[in-house]
Order: C-alpha cells, then sequence, then structure tokens
C-alpha cells in the first residue's frame, strides 16, 4: 500500500506543478522555485515528516523535499552551533544532491544531441 501511496503522492506534486504552469504565467522556474519553497513551508510546521512517514520513499522523490531538506539542515545546524551553524549543516547535506545533479546533467548532456 506504501507504495500507491507514494505514487499518488509524487503525481499530486506533478499535478500541481502542471496546473499552475497551464493556468499561470510562471515559467517552469517560477514552478520549481515555488514548490520549494512550499516544501521547507510545510517542513517548517513539521509536517512534511508526517507526509513521509505516511507516504513512504515517494515523498522523499519530488521537489518539495528539497526544500524540506533545506530547511531541516539550517534549523539543525542552527541549533547545534549557532548562525555559522546553519551554513555549516546546510552545505553538507545539500552538496550530494547538487554535485548529483551538475553531474548527472553533464553526463546526459554529452550522451544527447541537442536539436535546433
Amino acid at each position: 500500500m506504501t507504495i500507491i501511496y507514494s505514487f499518488l503522492f509524487c503525481g499530486f506534486i506533478c499535478l500541481i506543478g502542471q496546473i499552475i504552469l497551464d493556468n499561470t504565467k510562471f515559467t517552469p522556474g517560477h514552478v520549481t522555485s515555488s514548490l520549494v519553497v512550499l516544501g521547507a513551508f510545510l517542513g517548517m510546521l513539521g509536517c512534511y515528516d508526517k507526509i513521509i512517514n505516511f507516504v513512504g520513499v515517494g515523498a522523499s522523490i519530488p521537489i518539495t523535499s528539497f526544500g524540506n531538506t533545506l530547511f531541516n539542515s539550517a534549523y539543525s545546524g542552527y541549533l547545534s552551533g549557532g548562525f555559522i551553524g546553519i551554513f555549516n549543516e546546510l552545505l553538507c547535506n545539500v552538496s550530494l544532491g547538487i554535485c548529483s545533479a551538475i553531474i548527472f546533467s553533464f553526463i546526459f548532456t554529452l550522451l544527447t544531441k541537442v536539436k535546433d
């Protein structure tokens, strides 16, 4: 049943993004940024952790989980090291995702041909 909940949650996030794209003049960058902020806001309220517990790993896949990770890293860094700890925890926890996105996008760029 967790697989179905994961699938539905990811589909719901994609549905929200597509509705925003179709009904507003937002660009994909605006939608992505909005979903990151939504994930951070849900993480701040403590709702996103409950969603992860209910849905499972499916809540860790969409872009909203990146916002949740940003908030949780910054908050735990602030609690452990003050203002400087925000940057320490934030960079340690998020750098793997950012580096892998850069590396995989570079590899796919080499493997595909751009159409004019």
